[in-house]
C-alpha cells in the first residue's frame, strides 16, 4: 500500500493546465439552406446536409448508423446531427452548428467538453504510454479518492463500463450471499448484460422493445422485478422468495426512466429489508456517481447501501466503470477471493488520469453549488414556460441531473412515465435542436448540466424554449 504522501504527490503531477484552445477555427462551414432563427446560437442558419450524408454512409456500415442504439434519433424522428467537435458546454456538428449541450457525453463531461485541465493531464499521461495491463500507482490514487468520497465502498476494483461494473457487481452479489436472485425495478437500466434486460428502460423503452431476443430464459428466469418506489412489491418477492434473493439492484435517482427522484421512505424500506432478508443493497451510480453530490446518490439521500458501481464522470470522459463496497463483500473478488473477474484495459493509466483530475475539479468550493443553481433554474423556467403555453408537464432536478414529462404527473415509476407525450416530445426536441440546443434523443433519459454551462446558456435555452413551445 502506498502512503498518504506518495498519492498526494502522484496527484499533483497530473494537475498541469493548458492553454486556452479556440475551437472556433474548426468549424465547418455550413452550405446555404433554409433559415431558422436561432435563438440559442449565433449562426442563424440550421442545415444538416453533411450529417445526413455521413449518417447515410455509416447506415451500411453500422447496425442503425450508430456505435449505441438512442443516438440514431429513432424516437424523435429526423436524422441524427453528427458531431465535429467540442468544447465546455458546447457541441458543435459537421454542418457549423453550434449547440448548448445539455447531453454532455450522457454524464461525464460535468466539467466541461475537453477541459484544459484535464487534457493537459492526459497529455501528460499519454508519454507514458496508454495501457499497461500491468499494476499502476494512478489506481491507488484514484481508488482512495472513490473511497474516501462514497460512504459505501472500502474497497473498489476498476473496469471499462457501467454495463461490466453491474456484470461485476452481480456475479459478486450472488457469490457473497451463495443465493442466485435479484430484484431489479421496472425502468431501471443497468447495462446490457443478459440478467438485466428485463423491463429495462432506457434505450430499450424508447425503441419499443420489452426485453432482447437472444437472451435465453434460463439468463433472465433469476431476475425478479417490481416497480419503483413500491416497497411493498419488493417485501412481497422476498417474501414469496424467502432465503433466495442475494440483492437488490436499482438507481438510486432514475435517469433511464426519463428523471425520477425515489421517495426517502422507498429508500429506507430497502435498506431494512435487505439487511432483515441477508441479501445485499446495491446502488447503481454510473449516472448519478459525483454528480448529483459528491459521494453521489447515497451521501445525499443519506442511506448507505452494501455496494455501489459506478462509471461516466469517474473516467473524466474515457471508457471506465468501477463496483465497490464493504470490505467483507469486496475481499471475495479474485485474486483475494473465488469470484473471477477480469479485464485488459482495467485501471488503465489514461482513464485513471483523467478521473483522478475530474475529482479534483469536482471537490473545488461551489462545485455542487453552481449545479444546484444552474440546473434548478433551467428546469424551472422550462416548466413554467411549458404550462405558460398549455401544456401538461411535471419534472424536476438535483444539482447537475434534470428532466420532465410531457403530463401531467407525478411520475413515481417506469409506468407513470408511459403516460408522457411522447410524439410532444419529439415535436419538442427537434425544435430545440434547431434552435441550438442539444437535449437527450429520448422522453426516457434524463438531462445533464455541466461546470461550464451559464447564466447566459439558461438564458438562450429558455429563450428557445418560449419558441418551441409555443408552436408545439
Amino acid at each position: 500500500m502506498h502512503s498518504a504522501m506518495n498519492i498526494q504527490t502522484l496527484s499533483a503531477k497530473v494537475g498541469l493546465r493548458a492553454k486556452k484552445v479556440d475551437c472556433s477555427a474548426r468549424r465547418t462551414a455550413a452550405p446555404k439552406a433554409r433559415t431558422v432563427t436561432r435563438a440559442a446560437a449565433a449562426v442563424t442558419e440550421f442545415v444538416t446536409t453533411k450529417s445526413d450524408k455521413i449518417f447515410a454512409e455509416a447506415q451500411e456500415l453500422m447496425p442503425g448508423g450508430v456505435s449505441s442504439p438512442v443516438r440514431a434519433f429513432k424516437s424523435v424522428g429526423g436524422g441524427p446531427v453528427v458531431f465535429d467537435h467540442v468544447k465546455d458546454a458546447y457541441a458543435y456538428d459537421v454542418d457549423g452548428n453550434k449547440y448548448i449541450d445539455y447531453v454532455g457525453t450522457w454524464g461525464p463531461a460535468i466539467c466541461g467538453h475537453a477541459n484544459d485541465e484535464v487534457n493537459d493531464a492526459l497529455k501528460l499521461a499519454l508519454e507514458n504510454g496508454t495501457s499497461f495491463g500491468a499494476p499502476c500507482e494512478l489506481e491507488n490514487v484514484l481508488a482512495q479518492k472513490v473511497i474516501d468520497a462514497v460512504p459505501s465502498v472500502e474497497m473498489v476494483r476498476f473496469c471499462n463500463s457501467g454495463t461490466e461494473a453491474c456484470m461485476g457487481a452481480l456475479r459478486l452479489m450472488r457469490a457473497y450471499t451463495g443465493r442466485s436472485k435479484i430484484i431489479k425495478f421496472e425502468g431501471c437500466y443497468h447495462g446490457h448484460a443478459d440478467p438485466f434486460l428485463v423491463q429495462a428502460g432506457s434505450g430499450v423503452a424508447t425503441l419499443g422493445l420489452p426485453d432482447s431476443p437472444g437472451v435465453p430464459d434460463g439468463a433472465t428466469s433469476g431476475t425478479l422485478c417490481a416497480p419503483y418506489n413500491d416497497a411493498a412489491a419488493v417485501a412481497k418477492l422476498f417474501a414469496e422468495h424467502k432465503d433466495e434473493i442475494a440483492g437488490v439492484i436499482l438507481e438510486p435517482v432514475v435517469g433511464n426512466s426519463g428523471f425520477i427522484i425515489p421517495d426517502k421512505e422507498f429508500l429506507e424500506e430497502l435498506r431494512k429489508l435487505t439487511t432483515e432478508n441477508g441479501a445485499v443493497l446495491c446502488f447503481d451510480e454510473v449516472m448519478t456517481g459525483f454528480r448529483i453530490a459528491y459521494g453521489g446518490a447515497q451521501q445525499y439521500h443519506g442511506i448507505t447501501p452494501d455496494m455501489t458501481t459506478m462509471g461516466k464522470v469517474i473516467g473524466g470522459g474515457l471508457p471506465v466503470g468501477a463496483y465497490g463496497g464493504k470490505k467483507e463483500i469486496m475481499q471475495m473478488v479474485a485474486p483475494a477471493g473465488p469470484m473471477y473477474q477480469a479485464g485488459t484495459l482495467s485501471g488503465n493509466p489514461l482513464a485513471m488520469t483523467a478521473g483522478i483530475k475530474t475529482l479534483d475539479i469536482l471537490s473545488r468550493e461551489g462545485s455542487y453549488e453552481h449545479l444546484e443553481k444552474i440546473t434548478s433554474r433551467l428546469i424551472n423556467g422550462i416548466l413554467e414556460i411549458a404550462k405558460e403555453n398549455g401544456h401538461a408537464v411535471c419534472g424536476g432536478s438535483i444539482s447537475g441531473m434534470f428532466g420532465f414529462f410531457f403530463c401531467e404527473g407525478p411520475v413515481k415509476n417506469f409506468q407513470d412515465a408511459t403516460a408522457s407525450d411522447t410524439d410532444k416530445f419529439a415535436r419538442w426536441h427537434r425544435g430545440m435542436l434547431e434552435q441550438g440546443v442539444y437535449l437527450a434523443p429520448s422522453q426516457y433519459e434524463a438531462g445533464f448540466t455541466g461546470l461550464t454551462h451559464t447564466e447566459e446558456d439558461i438564458d438562450a435555452t429558455l429563450a428557445a424554449a418560449k419558441i418551441v413551445m409555443s408552436n408545439l
